[in-house]
């Protein structure tokens, strides 16, 4: 079982920036895959951003333009940071991950964190 614990959601005006962080309870340089999800209010859980384990990331539409996926691998920490946010952004955002093994893979997910940007 692997524990993602989540922060740095909140409130930020259009325009502002956050970074949200989370913290698996594994190595994560032993994951497949770290990255990230969003689902606004009575819409589908999307892809934002996802990232192998050299470090390569993928945007999805949802994270592209001013998103920016990255990690610490002393803190064992990915973040993610969000740039120029704007309304449509208010959203729960889901750290996600892929464990390979035995060769099976899981996705664990963290508790999600609320970002809302109002002025």
């Amino acid at each position: 079982q692997v524990q993602l614990v989540e922060s740095g959601g909140g409130l930020v005006q259009p325009g502002g920036s956050l970074r949200l962080s989370c913290e698996p309870s594994v190595d994560i340089l032993g994951l497949n895959t770290v990255g990230w999800y969003r689902q606004a209010q009575g819409k589908e859980r999307e892809s934002v951003a996802t990232m192998t384990t050299d470090g390569t990331t993928k945007y999805m539409g949802a994270g592209k333009g001013c998103f920016t996926n990255s990690r610490d691998t002393a803190k064992n920490t990915i973040y993610l940071k969000m740039n120029r946010l704007q309304t449509e952004d208010t959203d729960v955002d889901f750290c996600k991950v892929t464990d390979a093994e035995c060769d099976r893979f899981l996705d664990y997910w963290g508790q999600g964190t609320l970002v809302t940007v109002s002025s």
